[in-house]
């Protein structure tokens, strides 16, 4: 097994081709890597395709995030890039009923028709934390009244919730 902190330090201040090893390297730690989730979402937009790849195929792999990492991975999904957001939306679904502080940033996403894939894992994310919370059931009730391929993801998480 790697060294973790090792490698997560060597993605935050290793020149590219490190940063790349790193990335790699995580890629074949699957859960064992969840302590890298933060430096490696805002790695899945890196400008360089392969640590972007590297980076995305270890996010794929890692599983739910830590409870501690709810808050990052929050600020994340509030990101103008659309795949950072994808990747920290993606992950606080992940977390499930831990995530349900993050309800309210998932409904904002949930409401950017501008990111449609990222609206629409919004979507998923809520289903995934299960709350039949007023708030959540009103904004996924909106959506599934809207068109598709959005009012399908949303009509699952209702579904997910028990609250169609």
């Amino acid at each position: 097994m790697a060294n973790i902190d090792a490698l997560i330090d060597q993605l935050q201040q290793g020149e590219l081709a490190e940063q790349i090893a790193a990335a790699e390297a995580l890629s074949r730690e699957g859960h064992a890597a969840q302590a890298a989730i933060p430096t490696l979402v805002p790695l899945a937009s890196s400008t360089d395709e392969e640590l972007q790849q590297w980076a995305v195929a270890t996010l794929e792999e890692v599983g739910p995030p830590a409870a501690s990492q709810i808050d990052e991975l929050q600020r994340h999904a509030q990101d103008p890039d659309d795949s950072i957001a994808y990747w920290a939306v993606t992950l606080l679904g992940r977390a499930g009923s831990q995530a349900a502080g993050a309800a309210s940033v998932l409904i904002e996403r949930l409401g950017d028709a501008a990111t449609p894939y990222v609206q629409q894992r919004a979507a998923w994310a809520l289903g995934e934390i299960g709350q039949p919370d007023p708030q959540i059931v009103a904004a996924l009730q909106a959506a599934a009244a809207g068109s598709r391929p959005l009012a399908a993801h949303a009509h699952a998480a209702l579904k997910r919730i028990d609250a169609s």
